[in-house]
């Protein structure tokens, strides 16, 4: 369970990497990137930054890469804008929650279809054989 002081943290961080990420950072590695949630330890000394990255697993690939890599950039403008003592060590991880919640639409899609279409056909079906 999450104490509020972490809920709060990890809001913070979620907007401020999120403008960061937008305003200060030049890294052509950097494709579609959005910040989607941000997981905090009970101490706030580590910070799990979950980013949804539109494009292919290679581009999804260099993208994490290049935020991991701009973790001491991030942090040091993290710095001046946090209240606490010690700003969290970030990692950044591919959310993978917009392609599951995607294919689940896709199949329920296909689902709603397959009824609509299914009982038509087979009257179809049955009409023709009866002839």
């Amino acid at each position: 369970m999450n104490s509020l002081r972490q809920q709060r943290v990890a809001e913070f961080l979620r907007d401020e990497i999120s403008e960061i990420i937008r305003r200060e950072m030049r890294d052509p590695r950097l494709g579609f990137v959005s910040i989607t949630r941000v997981e905090v330890s009970p101490d706030l000394r580590y910070a799990t930054v979950f980013a949804s990255v539109y494009g292919s697993e290679e581009e999804q690939a260099a993208t994490i890469d290049a935020l991991n890599g701009a973790t001491g950039f991030i942090r040091r403008l993290l710095k001046p804008r946090m209240r606490t003592r010690h700003i969290p060590e970030l990692t950044f991880r591919l959310d993978r929650s917009m392609e599951y919640a995607e294919q689940v639409t896709r199949t329920l899609n296909e689902l709603r279809e397959q009824l609509h279409s299914g009982p038509e056909t087979e009257q179809s079906d049955s009409n023709e054989q009866s002839r």
